[in-house]
């Protein structure tokens, strides 16, 4: 399994991405955000996702070229349209936005609409987290849970993520999906022909299943039951009711070749400590409970193995599958190296 720098593991993905048709600044931008989910140890989110990226370029299911842009704006809200893009460059402008106006407004919502997937939750937030700010993301996704009590798959796992900063020490970082386990671990366990655990995912017909490619083309379980299901229509009607995005019913899997764009929502929250409490008093209050958390020695905080991680990475670089890597090599048209 060969294992590759940061640096050069972005320009391999970017330049298969840019190939496949997307502009050099979507490609870059999706490409960083890749590696970093792969250098903080989320595989399921990382560069393993960009044959099926290459794939939706290839038959327009995303537009490569698409420029994301602000069509809405009032006050301490915003929306941007990406375009029917990738989500990176429109999550970026988000974000970017949010923190231009954050200041001034103390708290600032911005919607994305007209999305892709858009990987792994949390590392949108870590510029919100590095200046100091509390954050929150949603974002829908395909189909693959079913209502309570229903037999089809309706919302999407609908990922949600925040972001805690401290004083002195990494920000906290909490990221889940509402489903038992993100769609992406079954997606990586069929491309290396492993089984997954009962209880992560049900076949077509509503059946348990330890197959990936049955609970791909079936249905996610919920986490916590009703409570997940529960939340999975709250970040629907967050991220599809204010936005105009298409709910995940309406958006075709990402994991078939053919299929629609999928139009997903995502929804920003960024809030200044500074504007409520204060700094000084959020900070007390963090570090008070995070050293209640503490006495007991098995707890680990959220976030902490993420760091431990990507700091192992930037030392020794990133371990990527044969397969995957020769996959990349081809896409970028070039040959794998011996």
């Amino acid at each position: 399994m060969p294992r590759i720098d940061s640096s050069s593991l972005q320009t391999l993905a970017a330049r298969a991405l840019e190939r496949a048709g997307a502009s050099p600044d979507a490609a870059l931008s999706t490409a960083r955000a890749l590696v970093a989910a792969d250098a903080q140890g989320l595989a399921s989110h990382g560069v393993a996702r960009v044959p099926q990226y290459a794939r939706h370029l290839q038959l327009g299911r995303v537009e490569g070229h698409a420029r994301p842009r602000i069509v809405r704006s009032r006050g301490s809200a915003v929306l941007v349209d990406a375009g029917r893009g990738f989500a990176y460059p429109a999550l970026e402008l988000a974000v970017h936005t949010s923190l231009e106006r954050v200041a001034e407004q103390g708290v600032v919502f911005a919607g994305v609409t007209n999305s892709h997937h858009f990987g792994a939750a949390a590392l949108h937030l870590a510029p919100v987290a590095r200046q100091g700010h509390v954050g929150f993301l949603f974002g829908n996704s395909p189909a693959a849970i079913p209502a309570w009590g229903g037999r089809r798959a309706l919302f999407g796992t609908n990922p949600v993520a925040a972001v805690f900063p401290r004083r002195d020490a990494p920000p906290l970082v909490i990221d889940l999906s509402l489903s038992e386990v993100a769609r992406g671990k079954l997606m990586l366990a069929a491309q290396e022909g492993r089984e997954i655990p009962l209880g992560w995912a049900l076949d077509a017909q509503g059946q348990p299943t330890t197959d990936p490619h049955a609970g791909l083309t079936g249905m996610m379980c919920a986490a916590g039951g009703v409570k997940g299901t529960m939340l999975a229509l709250l970040v629907e009607l967050l991220c599809v009711g204010l936005t105009g995005a298409a709910f995940g019913f309406e958006a075709d899997s990402f994991f078939t070749d053919e299929g629609n764009a999928p139009r997903l929502g995502q929804a920003i929250l960024v809030l200044d400590p500074d504007a409520l409490a204060g700094r000084a008093a959020y900070f007390e209050r963090i570090e008070t409970l995070i050293a209640a958390m503490l006495l007991d020695e098995t707890v680990r905080l959220p976030g902490a193995r993420r760091g431990a991680r990507e700091a192992h990475a930037t030392q020794h670089g990133i371990e990527i599958p044969d397969t995957l890597f020769a996959q990349l090599n081809n896409l970028a048209g070039q040959p794998a190296p011996v």
